[in-house]
């Protein structure tokens, strides 16, 4: 990991407590899996419930998994960059990126994947620091902090665009799982 990262602050500072409702999602999923995803920020289900990817998204992303033949949970890790809720459930900001960081790395070194999924562009954007297309990225292999890493789509980017075509986000997205797939066994 970066060695100029802080160090995690109280993590009343980086999320707000004093909301009634506002938890902590860590995670859920095998602490000990190759397989890490890292998403964007909770939901209000995941608020909900207290685990990532648990909403209509996450269903989608489990579905796409085990029908790659991953095991969600025996396989998988799930995370998120930021831990808490944005109001309205809008985009993190890049101060909430920023504050919540350390905390993300530090569940990198502890479960210490083999590979590394970025689901969606924020994912992408705060982990690779690129600031670019998702789509031009989206199924290719990287080498980041000695993981491989793997962007790809947001499940809510293919809830709006359901298409199966061959060549559409929906199908790519399920040879992206494939090449995963293969990848934690090779591995």
């Amino acid at each position: 990991m970066n060695k100029n990262i802080p160090s995690p602050k109280d993590v009343s500072k980086v999320c707000d407590l004093s909301k009634p409702i506002n938890k902590i999602v860590v995670s859920r999923g095998n602490p000990l899996a190759k397989l890490m995803i890292i998403g964007e920020a909770p939901g209000a289900k995941e608020e909900e419930i207290g685990e990532p990817f648990v909403g209509r998204s996450g269903k989608l992303l489990d579905k796409l998994l085990q029908n790659a033949g991953i095991d969600i949970n025996e396989d998988v890790y799930f995370c998120n960059v930021v831990k808490c809720r944005p109001p309205q459930n809008r985009r993190p900001t890049k101060i909430e990126i920023q504050e919540n960081l350390p905390w993300l790395y530090q569940q990198i070194k502890l479960v210490n994947p083999r590979v590394i999924v970025l689901v969606g562009a924020t994912a992408f954007e705060a982990i690779l620091k690129i600031k670019s297309r998702i789509s031009l990225f989206r199924g290719k292999w990287i080498d980041w902090e000695g993981k491989l890493v793997m962007p790809v789509f947001h499940p809510s980017f293919l809830l709006r665009n359901p298409s199966k075509e061959e060549g559409k986000p929906m199908s790519l997205t399920k040879s992206d799982f494939l090449k995963i797939k293969e990848k934690i066994d090779f591995l």
